[in-house]
């Protein structure tokens, strides 16, 4: 078969796919050049085919894709259902100091990783906190969960066990992982834009309302999905960044006509999926979460009990964050050519003070979001952009009608063409070799099915682990995927293993 000429991705380079095997254009990760001065130096624009302006935008998507946290972490921990008399902060407190950390942190990842990645409280870990934890021991003790695994992790990045492990996964499931993910952020685009509902009958999904669209916010998530991908196909520059704001014009001039309410909180079926295009402004930022963490609340259901608490939401942000960091990394051709991402342990202790930092910031912990891959789909290909994200955050602090004005409608489209981008790499797996293609193919499915990017990693491993026992080629899997099988065995079956062990 001849070679097919390379594609061009939005910015008109080429787009990079996980690892240096599965990417159009050259990586830039093992590329020796003389070091700039100033901000290029530092952060390596030039010797990684960018440029500040593509930086900047690449910093403006990210944040305006993942601003949504800021209004859904609050909306998660603040009905957190507590013992009775327990304290849980208000929604306002939790929006800002959500907006708070993710600013700090995220400025803190683009400073030392230098990488465009960024972090914030991290949906699904949030859900754990506040419907599995804090009903057990209390908003404070929850929080405590949180800091302890974050800790646990920081001190596997120091002793350089989380990054060992990282690269002894096979590339094929790391390119699986990325694959999975897009499905994943697709599945999550079309659930956040209200396009794909849950059912109470067969089947369980079904299309907009009934199954057909029929509101004015489906006609903004269809108007942003048709505009941003012909934008992208015509390679406009900033086409994620127009399709946000457009988008929104249009949710704005809809929302001053036919004053819609939220399918949550004014149970309006017609409305907004999560936050209507308004909001007030509040020069006056309340962060009295900070400090509202318990270490010895943890074990007050046991000790036991809270030693599984802490190992539980410790596979969810491992691996959360490893699929996060494989899936962007070869996004941004970021990856060497064995599937190795220079500078990983920087991004990884990171990451892991964050998660830390996100329990005693009484927000849930931060993680590392897949959402920036709207940045590198951008061009952003440099911790720069990530101050940029961190900047915004910190200034949505104070002006958080900003994120407000963005309805989910108008920002989830975007995750279903970065789901398109992630998926490309599919082709680059060996399907005749069905030892990796099988468990990757579970690895893909298991993600959106299951609506976690933990469990599909679980379920690949476990998939790849075994099929390799049975064809006598046990040797073929490192001893750190032999112990991380066996733990998401134990990950999968916490709760018969509880109810054994009568805890």
């Amino acid at each position: 078969m001849s070679p097919q000429p390379p594609k061009k991705g939005p910015s008109g380079r080429p787009p990079a796919r996980t690892g240096a095997k599965v990417t159009t254009r050259p990586s830039t990760a093992s590329v020796p050049a003389q070091r700039a001065p100033g901000i290029d130096g530092y952060f390596s624009i030039t010797q990684r085919g960018s440029t500040m302006a593509r930086e900047i935008r690449g910093g403006v998507a990210t944040f305006f894709t993942m601003a949504y946290i800021v209004v859904l972490n609050p909306l998660i921990l603040h009905f957190a259902p507590v013992p009775a008399g327990g304290y849980v902060p208000s929604i306002p407190a939790i929006a800002a100091t959500t907006a708070l950390l993710a600013g700090v942190l995220t400025i803190l990842m683009g400073a030392v990783g230098r990488y465009p990645f960024a972090l914030a409280a991290g949906l699904g870990i949030n859900g754990v906190v506040a419907f599995q934890l804090a009903p057990a021991i209390g908003y404070a003790g929850a929080m405590g969960v949180v800091v302890l695994e974050g800790l646990v992790i920081t001190l596997l990045v120091l002793t350089g066990v989380r990054e060992i492990l990282f690269n002894a996964i096979p590339l094929a499931l790391k390119q699986a992982i990325g694959v999975g993910i897009g499905l994943f952020l697709a599945f999550i685009g079309f659930v956040d834009g209200g396009l794909v509902h849950g059912n109470a009958s067969a089947p369980p999904v079904i299309l907009g309302h009934g199954g057909s669209l029929a509101t004015w916010p489906h006609l903004v998530f269809v108007f942003c999905l048709f505009l941003t991908a012909i934008l992208v196909v015509r390679r406009v520059r900033g086409a994620i960044i127009i399709g946000i704001v457009a988008s929104t014009v249009l949710a704005l001039i809809i929302q001053s006509i036919a004053d819609l309410g939220t399918q949550g909180g004014d149970k309006d079926p017609n409305g907004w999926v999560l936050n209507k295009p308004s909001g007030s402004f509040n020069a006056k930022p309340d962060l009295s979460p900070i400090g509202h963490f318990s270490i010895p609340s943890v074990f007050h259901a046991g000790v036991l009990l809270g030693i599984l608490f802490v190992f539980t939401l410790m596979l969810a942000d491992f691996f959360d964050t490893m699929g996060t960091v494989v899936a962007v990394g070869g996004e941004a051709g970021a990856m060497t050519p064995d599937g190795q991402l220079p500078g990983l342990r920087n991004v990884l202790l990171v990451d892991s003070v964050a998660a830390a930092a996100g329990g005693a910031g009484g927000v849930s912990s931060n993680t590392t979001y897949i959402e920036s891959a709207a940045g590198v789909s951008e061009g952003a290909r440099t911790g720069l952009a990530s101050i940029v994200t961190g900047v915004l955050f910190l200034f949505a602090i104070f002006i958080s009608p900003l994120a407000n004005l963005v309805p989910s409608e108008a920002a989830a489209p975007v995750l279903v063409i970065v789901g398109f981008l992630l998926m490309t790499q599919v082709r680059d797996i060996d399907w005749d070799d069905w030892d990796i293609a099988l468990p990757a193919f579970l690895g893909m499915i298991v993600m959106p099915f299951t609506f976690s990017i933990t469990n599909g990693i679980g379920a690949a491993f476990i998939a790849f682990a075994v099929l390799k026992l049975a064809r006598g080629r046990a040797r073929d899997v490192h001893p750190l995927l032999w112990v991380t099988a066996i733990l998401f065995v134990i990950y999968f079956a916490i709760v018969p293993i509880r109810v054994m062990l009568n805890i």
